[in-house]
């Protein structure tokens, strides 16, 4: 496991405010491991003891519904930190993480983040504005579930994965998530999902190979209505 100073991941969240000092201190203490695909990082309602730092791999997180349903609130990517909002609101996790592929992680005990938060402000601000897109994140998609139709929200979830994680080589979403994930995206049935993606296939929109799939007509997609 890299020395944090040294680990290029922290470029793309909070620790890139952190002194070097600082992140030498942090990397004596942090403990990392492999997740499995499928397997549960920390569950809802969890007390969490610190926080999580995203080395490789990709995790949906989620939340469970009164229908006793998850629904898939976000996905956290490479150099994604999670349960810094816990952490600072000192409260049990409101959500689940569960890995979609091979993962890295690296945990962070919740003392030395709090010690950080205390003495550098530029650490501190960091995690609040982006703790702060977070919320303006769940307002869009709560605007976006009650005014748009399942099938543009469907539509828009394939561009995003498409432009966040591109395609593999034979030009399939490099990300593969299942007709379960989408639906729990969306805030859709499964059946409902899989329903518009055969339509969107037979319109020759996108084309599939299993649970891959790939996008066929880009600009077709944005015209969903």
């Amino acid at each position: 496991m890299s020395k944090c100073e040294h680990c290029i991941v922290r470029q793309f969240n909070s620790l890139n405010t952190l002194t070097r000092e600082e992140l030498v201190r942090v990397s004596a203490c942090k403990t990392g491991r492999v997740v499995k695909k499928g397997d549960i990082i920390f569950r809802e309602g969890e007390a969490l003891n610190g926080i999580y730092c995203i080395r490789e791999g990709v995790c949906k997180l989620t939340k469970l519904s009164e229908n006793g349903k998850d629904q898939v609130v976000k996905l956290s990517v490479k150099g994604g930190m999670m349960g810094q909002r816990s952490l600072v609101s000192n409260e049990c996790s409101n959500l689940t993480a569960v890995a979609l592929n091979d993962m890295q992680i690296c945990f962070i005990p919740k003392q030395e983040i709090l010690d950080d938060l205390q003495k550098n402000v530029n650490f501190s601000m960091d995690l609040l504005k982006r703790m702060a897109q977070d919320l303006r994140d769940a307002d869009d998609s709560l605007v976006d579930m009650a005014q748009k139709t399942v099938k543009q929200r469907l539509a828009e979830t394939l561009l995003y994965v498409k432009n966040k994680f591109d395609n593999d080589a034979d030009g399939y979403l490099a990300l593969t998530l299942s007709r379960d994930d989408y639906a729990s995206i969306v805030g859709t049935a499964t059946e409902s999902a899989i329903r518009i993606l055969s339509q969107f296939k037979k319109e020759g929109i996108i084309s599939t190979k299993g649970k891959q799939i790939k996008i066929e007509d880009e600009q077709a997609l944005k015209r969903v209505e």
